[in-house]
């Protein structure tokens, strides 16, 4: 049993705060990816998993016992950074072999480790090599390799990827996931990047300052973000926020930027009452909800708001136009990529009225979510 509990967790260096009563549970077999912007206190959370860090304050408990004071070698857990950190003298199979001959395993029971750590990674045909003659992603396998020989409770992944090319990243991602459905245990992975959060995860927890915004699945996070933060961090590009206030009445109510006026659907109507009415908010609409009048996809509500464009990316399967309102609110959109546009051009681009997030101003907390998306809390 691999469940891992973080209990009111805090880890202080004097008047600097990593982790701030962290309160998280990772049942067992579960990938969970720890993300949110640098110095969030991720990786310190990872750390003091692994005893690597003292807690302040709280307990750790892997399984049934709490590990405050275990040391790191007894807490059942195999770590993979973002640094290789291979012996330059070593071959693969000694390097994978390291630490199983330190706890003195026998070397027929690490003969057959080792082989099939690499046949799972698909590396058997590097073990004689050593590591200044292979590629990074190879590289990254081996230190991969060198964890699952341990046969852990638990891996703790720190931003193993980071190192690596866009393709290798990519490829290496795939690996990970397939390595976790093989072994069916406990990973816990730290990332900056939400793309690879979103692919990987199970579940996401997000932290901002030391503190979790919010813990759920990847798409109940994209569909249902619980605070302004959540809400940009997760999704690329970011979702677009406009600073407004909700006007009308209840049989028809509006949030309006100045620039941007959509009028709400009842079920957000209905989150939010007549006493919310004149409440100034911020509201967020994905650029993936916003469409070229031309190409809008079937069953879209739409509602067309003026702008001029700013600039295009050509994407390829997409086209990412930035876009400015008339009062200098600027947004973007992923539009068709038959959509001609050019800096300059005036355009009413349709939102998909349907799909607007909308938060206290005060609080930056979410007040109405879009339909479909109120279930999963």
């Amino acid at each position: 049993m691999a469940r891992v509990f973080y209990e009111n967790v805090t880890k202080a260096w004097g008047d600097v705060i990593g982790v701030n009563n962290l309160t998280l549970e990772i049942p067992d077999k579960e990938f969970l990816v720890l993300v949110g912007p640098s110095g969030c206190g991720k990786s310190t959370a990872l750390r003091c998993l692994a005893g690597l860090e003292e807690i302040t304050k709280g307990n750790i408990w892997i399984g049934d016992r709490i590990v405050n004071d275990v040391p790191p070698k007894d807490r059942d857990i195999a770590m993979v950074f973002q640094s290789y950190a291979l012996y330059p003298h070593m071959t693969v199979y000694d390097n994978m072999a390291f630490g199983l001959k330190l706890r003195k395993t026998p070397k027929d029971e690490i003969e057959r480790r080792v082989q099939e750590a690499a046949k799972i990674l698909g590396i058997t045909q590097l073990l004689d090599r050593k590591p200044k003659q292979m590629s990074g992603g190879q590289r990254q396998r081996v230190a991969l390799g060198r964890a699952i020989v341990r046969d852990p409770a638990v891996f703790l992944f720190d931003e193993p990827l980071s190192n690596l090319d866009a393709k290798l990243r990519v490829q290496t991602r795939a690996e990970i996931s397939k390595l976790h459905q093989r072994l069916g245990t406990t990973f816990i992975y730290v990332t900056h990047d939400q793309v690879e959060a979103l692919t990987m995860a199970d579940r996401i927890a997000v932290l901002r300052d030391g503190v979790l915004q919010q813990v759920n699945t990847p798409q109940h996070l994209y569909d249902h973000p619980g605070n302004v933060f959540v809400a940009g961090f997760i999704g690329s590009p970011a979702m677009n926020f406009f600073s407004g206030t909700i006007t009308g009445t209840l049989e028809e109510m509006y949030v309006d930027s100045g620039g941007v006026r959509i009028r709400l659907p009842q079920n957000e109507v209905e989150q939010l009452g007549a006493e919310n009415i004149g409440r100034e908010v911020i509201f967020g609409v994905r650029p993936e909800d916003i469409h070229h009048p031309q190409y809008i996809p079937a069953g879209v509500k739409e509602q067309l708001i003026e702008a001029t464009v700013d600039v295009t990316e050509l994407m390829g399967n997409e086209i990412f136009v930035y876009l400015l309102t008339e009062k200098e609110e600027s947004f973007i959109a992923r539009v068709d990529p038959r959509a001609h546009l050019r800096p300059g051009d005036k355009v009413k681009m349709a939102f998909n009225s349907e799909k607007v997030h909308i938060f206290d101003k005060a609080t930056e907390k979410m007040l109405a979510t879009p339909k479909g998306t109120e279930s999963a809390a």
